[in-house]
């Protein structure tokens, strides 16, 4: 057994228990409008320097006359008075902030590198970047470099055409292909033949120059993660074999060793994905990231998905250790301390992440930062004796911060978002997180955001159920324009981790396999019951919205309990599992939590039973449907099979389809006209 060693900051002790949050101060400032989204800045991920004395960040701020984007470079120092300054070349703005060893910083204007020394950043100096043919690695020892490189196949044998036919093959306008996968979300339409790509191989030369030579035959695609070995004798490197080998499977990913003279090992072989490998700086252990493959669960018909540990072995290699065993998260991001001794990692825990550590040699995870907040884009300076991060609260865009490795001694860097919010109050009672019972007593966690002006005395409110997406992720700290402006218009934002949500354990996170929609359909609709006995929420003026499998979960509720929900907003949301088996990108999550593809008897009775479709004669909300119209991730066909059931029993019903849009809706204008749309919704069906 598994056990949650990190209590949540919330301690039941009625249906519905709370967290409190200060209130904002100063009601005289206006209510969040639509136009404040082109007035909203954005924070980069803080580098910080390798001396931990300067933080450089990106600002990004979006443009409504050009549907772009402006990019800005700060700078930052850690210790002293903060003073920000804006890192430009001959006038114009730079991107892509990075640090070089000097601690001088590293950054891009048009096809030109530029060298900034922090302390005297007015007289940048151009540099091209070195190695314009690719990124080489140096071999420990100094004496080798290796990358890996595309190297062509033979290309198919094509038949000859008479030429009648070869005319007929040019007349041809349409697509033709006999591969699979042909679609991803995001690319055209049929997605080219992988197999048909260049190989990816690894190839070394001498350091003082010399001859390149290739010491890998695989003739795959999908070679990543090259390091050398702490010897310098060879090199590994991660492939998903099967996966490359047979356009059917999903295969694993396992790490591969080989030497400078071409012998190939395989390190791992046990069903599992590993990612993230690193030697120790020491260079006497390795350590990767171990998570259980789609393609086991598939081939054993498992029932339920497996723990996410960071697992460590001799860098020789010799028996594998899990350091996070009694731990019930899911570790991500790991990075070794200077001296070997301690690993560092973030976790989600409930709606905050945090950073922790767990000592190489084994023992307890502790836990390093701590408070109802997502620490973000986290970096740390070469000894490990600070860290910078960015910090997402819910009543406050994310700003940069600063802390002692131990988390001690934090501080507030920047304060890009004052102007802003000197003049708009997000909200006059910001938000609380809430916890209540579900139907089996499964103790449930999620957060409350507050109409602007609230008032019990002038309530009650409308409720908009906002669900995340995934369905394997959560809602968590952090400042959302959507979710304010709904609050802005006189609503309250419901946002429910429901099962399925990450952050609360392996049994929280697999307990929806088979039943997408039975146990997190629930837990909104105990959720929602428990806030209007002890909120001003009025009952009857409840809506649901959510993108991907928010928008799915939307779905499922408003055909499910058609009675409970006034108005809904599915973004992206599938309404009929046996089609989207072979319509959509990612047929392995029907593969694993549906039980297998709609020709199998046993799946394909899950797929009826959870598509709304096949239960939409009741439905009562007012619906608008958003999707992009390229969409291959949750294909449209599924918001278009809903929507004709709404049509054909009359309930109001709206598509509002975006062009040239994939799985993630995105560009400032559709953005905002969105929300334009949806607040108009609301406002129609709601109030």
């Amino acid at each position: 057994m598994r056990r949650i060693v990190m209590l949540l900051s919330c301690v039941l002790v009625t249906p519905v228990s709370v967290t409190l949050a200060q209130p904002v101060a100063g009601l005289g400032r206006r209510a969040l409008q639509a136009e404040d989204y082109y007035r909203m800045k954005s924070v980069g991920a803080p580098r910080l320097s390798p001396d931990g004395r300067w933080v450089a960040y990106a600002v990004t701020q979006p443009v409504e006359a050009t549907n772009g984007t402006t990019t800005e470079t700060w700078l930052v120092m850690t210790v002293g008075a903060p003073a920000e300054r804006r890192i430009q070349v001959n006038g114009e703005d730079v991107s892509a902030p990075r640090w070089g060893a000097d601690n001088r910083l590293r950054v891009s204007l048009k096809s030109s590198m530029w060298v900034v020394d922090p302390v005297s950043p007015d007289t940048p100096m151009e540099a091209r970047p070195a190695g314009a043919g690719g990124a080489w690695l140096t071999s420990p020892d100094g004496q080798w470099m290796a990358r890996v490189q595309d190297v062509p196949r033979t290309p198919a044998p094509v038949p000859a055409l008479s030429d009648f036919e070869r005319r007929h093959e040019e007349h041809f306008k349409g697509d033709a292909f006999d591969w699979y996968p042909f679609r991803q979300d995001g690319q055209r339409f049929p997605l080219p033949n992988r197999h048909a790509r260049p190989a990816t191989e690894v190839v070394i030369r001498p350091a003082a120059g010399g001859e390149t030579r290739q010491i890998t035959s695989l003739g795959l695609t999908g070679v990543g993660t090259l390091q050398w070995l702490p010897d310098s004798t060879g090199l590994q490197f991660a492939l998903n074999e099967q996966g490359a080998r047979d356009e059917k499977a999903y295969g694993s990913t396992d790490l591969y060793r080989v030497t400078r003279g071409g012998t190939l090992s395989r390190v791992t072989n046990d069903g599992h994905n590993h990612t993230d490998a690193s030697f120790s700086p020491d260079g006497r252990w390795l350590l990767y990231d171990r998570a259980l493959s789609t393609q086991r669960i598939v081939d054993e018909r498992l029932t339920h998905g497996g723990a996410q540990d960071l697992w460590i072995q001799p860098a020789g290699l010799g028996r594998p250790r899990n350091l996070t065993a009694d731990w019930d998260y899911d570790p991500g991001t790991p990075r070794w301390s200077p001296d070997s001794r301690h690993v560092y990692f973030t976790a989600e825990t409930g709606g905050a992440i945090h950073l922790f550590r767990v000592a190489a040699a084994g023992g307890a995870v502790e836990q390093i930062t701590t408070g109802a907040r997502r620490l973000n884009g986290l970096d740390f300076d070469l000894s490990f004796t600070r860290i910078a991060y960015l910090v997402g609260e819910f009543d406050r865009p994310s700003d940069i911060y600063v802390a002692d490795i131990d988390g001690k001694n934090e501080r507030r860097l920047t304060d890009v978002h004052r102007t802003l919010l000197a003049e708009v109050a997000l909200a006059t009672r910001s938000s609380e997180t809430v916890e209540w019972l579900s139907t089996d007593g499964t103790r449930i966690e999620g957060f409350l955001l507050f109409p602007y002006a609230y008032d019990t005395a002038r309530g009650p409110y409308p409720l908009v159920v906002m669900n995340h997406g995934g369905p394997h992720a959560a809602s968590g700290y952090g400042f959302s324009f959507k979710n304010s402006l709904f609050a802005a218009h006189g609503y309250f934002v419901f946002l429910p981790n429901f099962r399925s949500s990450t952050g609360y354990g392996d049994a929280f996170k697999w307990a929806t396999w088979g039943g997408w929609g039975n146990k997190d359909g629930e837990d909104v609709m105990t959720g929602i019951d428990a806030l209007a006995g002890r909120f001003a929420i009025d009952r009857q003026r409840v809506g649901t919205t959510g993108h991907s499998y928010g928008g799915i979960l939307t779905n499922w509720l408003i055909t499910k309990y058609p009675e409970r929900f006034k108005a809904a907003i599915p973004g992206a949301g599938e309404s009929n599992w046996t089609a989207n088996y072979a319509l959509s990108d990612i047929s392995r999550t029907k593969d694993m939590e549906f039980f297998g593809p709609p020709w199998n008897p046993a799946a394909l009775e899950v797929m009826i039973e959870q598509s709304p479709f096949f239960r939409c004669g009741n439905t009562k909300a007012a619906t608008l449907f958003v999707h992009g119209d390229v969409d291959y991730r949750v294909p449209i066909e599924g918001a278009i099979q809903l929507y004709t059931c709404l049509k054909k029993i009359g309930v109001p019903t709206k598509m509002l389809i975006y062009e040239g849009q994939a799985h993630g809706i995105s560009g400032h204008w559709n953005v905002v006209h969105r929300m334009l749309n949806e607040v108009r919704w609301w406002e129609q069906y709601l109030k």
